[in-house]
């Protein structure tokens, strides 16, 4: 009985020794396995990781060249924009000078014209003082008027010529051509037209009129003849003889000529 004890006690004992470390190396592969899951896991989990982060690097490396590409972009407005900036410069200054230059024109235009306005008012003022010292000079039963800036003297052929058909000055027609006479000479800045006026469209006759009228004005009382003019012209239903004192046009016309071109 003993002997029967012993042995199953060394039976169970070896049996357990047999069955113990069979126990403990498959718990050992089993935490094993568990181990190897979980690393697998991180690895997978780091793989993952180092994919989006490799994923987010390339999308920053696009930004950033991106960013260069627009920075490049904008020095290359910006440099475009400064030389837009001063070529805009050099123009405003150029149109600034031409400006300036168009301004002194008008400025010398302007005292151009106030030059002719000057002028054109110093002959009405002329004509002006003119008629009164006409009355003066001539009476106050000379036929005289003022038309288009003109005083005009009116003789008759009867007193200047002593008929409709005289081509020479009588004395009455000189003492009327004397006074005419101290009133041009007072007047060196007019000038003198004589018109011979016909109503029966001799011309010839009248012209001779005029001229001689001229000649007596010249030779006996120093009106120089530089001064005057003689024509004929149609009368209408009048005769005689017209003196008009006026501006010296042509010197007129050659100072507005001159302050033009100037």
């Amino acid at each position: 009985m003993n002997l029967n004890l012993n042995y199953i006690t060394l039976t169970g004992s070896f049996l357990l020794a047999l069955v113990l470390p069979q126990g403990l190396f498959g718990q050992r592969k089993s935490d094993l396995l568990d181990r190897i899951d979980s690393l697998q896991a991180e690895i997978r989990q780091l793989q993952t990781t180092v994919s989006e982060t490799q994923a987010r690097e390339k999308a920053s490396l696009a930004k950033a060249e991106s960013y260069e590409a627009q920075v490049a972009e904008l020095k290359d407005a910006n440099a475009t924009l400064l030389k837009n900036l001063g070529s805009f410069a050099d123009v405003s200054n150029k149109k600034s000078d031409a400006l300036t230059q168009a301004l002194a024109s008008l400025n010398d235009k302007e005292q151009q014209l106030n030059g002719i306005v000057g002028a054109l008012g110093s002959n009405d003022s002329t004509i002006i003082a003119l008629l009164n010292d006409a009355k003066r000079t001539l009476g106050e039963n000379a036929r005289m008027k003022v038309a288009a800036g003109s005083l005009i003297i009116s003789g008759g052929l009867t007193e200047l010529m002593g008929s409709d058909t005289g081509t020479e000055v009588t004395e009455d027609g000189r003492t009327m051509l004397q006074r005419v006479a101290a009133l041009i000479n007072a007047y060196p800045d007019m000038a003198v037209t004589v018109d011979g006026l016909t109503m029966t469209g001799d011309m010839v006759l009248a012209a001779r009129q005029a001229t001689e009228v001229m000649n007596v004005l010249q030779s006996e009382f120093s009106v120089p003849e530089s001064r005057m003019k003689a024509r004929a012209r149609d009368g209408n239903f009048s005769e005689g003889v017209d003196i008009l004192l006026h501006p010296d046009y042509r010197r007129f016309y050659s100072f507005v000529k001159e302050e033009v071109k100037n």
